[in-house]
């Protein structure tokens, strides 16, 4: 069955059938030299299909293609809409699917959207909406454009990986990093744009990856156990 909302007709979507419907959030920033500036909607709206295909009783709307990447601004290609845009546009979402939806989930894949997308879900909550957010983190993988981005992009996109491109950027620890990410963006802590070092990058471990992921969401969907940040447990 077709899982992607926007191929569907609106007389396919039986009111009774009230489907939870999971929407990626992602960004277009810079990711390196060698990886393309939507890569992070690319991967939530990847990890969103893992999961409707295993269930097909859900749907992937369309993703939300821009985020709130500011920290990116000092690299040509970033479009960023700012946390208080992102914040309007999934609230509005929310709402709009409320009528409609039994459930709906923000599969976010831009670490900068965290603290909005959580903001935003949150306030759905409160207005009595059954909303929630899923990140899609890979533990121990690194901050950005590096060995987890690469990996995923090749199993993806391989196409648009620019091997010959990929370099090392700054690998300190992202705690470390913070404090001048925060103040002066990521072109202050490393001038190519990569936080990590995409050496051994692989098609296979990133099918690993987006399979795990893919994985993690559906199974934090039957659970539907949300964080008080209102992200899925």
């Amino acid at each position: 069955m077709n899982v992607r909302l926007g191929e569907r007709t609106w007389t396919e979507l039986a009111p009774e059938a009230k489907p939870t419907v999971l929407v990626p959030v992602g960004s277009l920033e810079q990711h390196g030299p060698h990886l393309p500036l939507d890569t992070d909607a690319r991967i939530a709206t990847a990890v969103a299909h893992r999961a409707a295909d295993a269930d097909p009783s859900l749907l992937v709307a369309p993703a939300v293609a821009y985020g709130a990447s500011g920290e990116h601004e000092g690299f040509p290609g970033t479009l960023s809409i700012g946390h208080e845009a992102l914040n309007a546009v999934l609230v509005e979402l929310g709402r709009s699917a409320g009528h409609w939806v039994r459930r709906l989930v923000f599969v976010n894949g831009h670490g900068g959207n965290f603290p909005t997308v959580s903001e935003a879900v949150l306030r759905l909550r409160d207005e009595g909406r059954d909303m929630a957010w899923f990140g899609c983190g890979v533990p121990g993988g690194d901050a950005h454009a590096g060995r987890t981005e690469t990996s995923i992009l090749l199993a993806l996109e391989p196409t648009l990986v620019r091997e010959e491109l990929a370099e090392a950027g700054n690998t300190a620890p992202l705690a470390e990093l913070l404090p001048t990410l925060r103040r002066a963006g990521i072109a202050a802590a490393s001038p190519n744009g990569v936080l990590g070092d995409p050496a051994g990058a692989s098609r296979e471990e990133g099918d690993r990856l987006l399979a795990e992921m893919g994985t993690a969401l559906l199974e934090a969907l039957s659970r539907w156990t949300l964080d008080r940040r209102g992200r899925l447990a």
